[in-house]
């Protein structure tokens, strides 16, 4: 077994969490973000392809799941950076015997509101969404979405049939978007309890029925907690943009080279501003011209650019998933991505340059940042720090291109 190596980190704090198809590890670096201290491999030689941070109440609890072939899936827990960990005694995820469904893997794990500490939610193989309000004591399947009568009717993506996104809405508690493959995109208003689904507009290539109510193979969807009722969504075949909560979408792939992917992450201050990697096709699941480029909007989808510095621009053929692009809270934003063939970059500076933080890792499947000590999202501030001016020009910016970009929408739509 490979000799573990423990880190610590202490608040203003960048961490982290990669995990990878042989364990998960945790990279830690300062405020600059330029060198980095790396932890692990924990749960080694298992498959981690959810993890998540939590930070409230004062926590500095680190979730993920851990999947085994022969011993089946488990979700545990650590207080002290990966020091020590909790590995259950019985199955703390299990779906109700009567259901005749049975856990596979975990895919995703979001962390509540600020108000409620002991919320979490987790997103799994084969698709349903799982709620814990005991800090992670106990978990029960969200029964609106457990009996769906579209559920019959979903089928596996190339994954797996997984639910790989919740988005708990930052203002409504009865709220939320969730996505699987396939499947696609469904909401609910009322807590759960009932759920509709939301892929108007967004095509499914791989079927008959190009615009179907359901069945679209989503792969990511990005919201920002100032604009909730934004949403960006990568789609197997398509980039789209709702301005409705999800009632409808509009195609937004402007000048990328492709439309295929699979990750997105929103920019944490912007809600203008998204970052995607283009994979080439579904037959091909590689970048684009042997090219590793991240490109980003800044308009609401209205054009892209690449941001290539730092980045290898030849033989790059790398794939990078869907829960492997992730951004910190700092200012400027850190960008983060993991690939593939185990290699993790990173930039300090929103794309403009990038380094390579780490390589020779398994294949990352996950990456997840958090700063130390900052505020959890939705409680009213944001983790800190560069000029007045910068913060004001930036907002001004924000607000531009928004209200630019409600113009569009209404235009569009006269």
């Amino acid at each position: 077994m490979p000799a573990v190596h423990n880190v610590s980190a202490k608040k203003g704090d960048v961490i982290l969490l990669v995990g990878t198809m042989k364990g998960i590890f945790l990279l830690r670096s300062n405020g600059a973000r330029k060198r980095w201290e790396v932890g692990g491999p924990y749960s080694v030689g298992s498959p981690v392809y959810a993890a998540a941070f939590d930070q409230r109440q004062g926590r500095h609890r680190i979730w993920w799941g851990q999947q085994s072939f022969r011993w089946g899936t488990v979700l545990r827990s650590s207080d002290d950076f990966f020091k020590t960990s909790t590995e259950p005694e019985t199955y703390s995820i299990k779906f109700p015997p009567e259901s005749g469904l049975a856990l596979k893997n975990i895919w995703q794990l979001s962390v509540g509101h600020p108000d409620e500490p002991d919320t979490l939610y987790c997103g799994v193989e084969p698709s349903a969404l799982f709620k814990s309000t005991d800090a992670g004591t106990s978990w029960s399947p969200v029964k609106g979405l457990l009996d769906h009568p579209h559920r019959p009717k979903w089928t596996p993506g190339g994954g797996g049939m997984c639910l790989h996104t919740i988005l708990p809405d930052p203002v409504d508690r009865n709220r939320m978007i969730i996505a699987m493959s396939t499947g696609g995109a469904y909401r609910t208003d009322d807590g759960g309890a009932t759920w509709k689904a939301c892929n108007a507009g967004v095509r499914a290539e791989f079927l008959p029925e190009k615009y179907p109510e359901f069945g679209q193979c989503v792969h990511k969807i990005a919201q920002h907690p100032a604009q909730p009722q934004r949403l960006y969504l990568q789609n197997h075949w398509g980039l789209y943009r709702s301005d409705d909560g999800g009632d409808s979408w509009h195609d937004i792939a402007n000048g990328v080279p492709s439309d295929f992917g699979f990750c997105m992450v929103g920019h944490p201050h912007d809600p203008e501003t998204v970052f995607i990697v283009p994979i080439e096709s579904d037959e091909y699941r590689c970048t684009p011209e042997g090219k590793l480029r991240v490109y980003r909007t800044r308009n609401g989808g209205a054009s892209w650019e690449p941001l290539t510095r730092g980045l290898p621009q030849k033989n790059a053929l790398e794939t990078i998933l869907r829960d492997s692009l992730t951004a910190d809270t700092l200012d400027p934003a850190g960008i983060y991505f993991g690939t593939r063939s185990g290699k993790v970059f990173g930039s300090a500076d929103e794309g403009k340059t990038w380094q390579l933080v780490q390589e020779g890792l398994p294949p990352v499947v996950c990456v997840r940042a958090a700063v130390l000590g900052e505020t959890p999202a939705g409680a009213g501030t944001k983790a800190k720090t560069a000029a007045p001016a910068k913060r004001a020009s930036r907002t001004s910016h924000a607000r531009r291109s928004a209200a630019k970009s409600t113009q569009r929408v209404r235009a569009a739509k006269r």
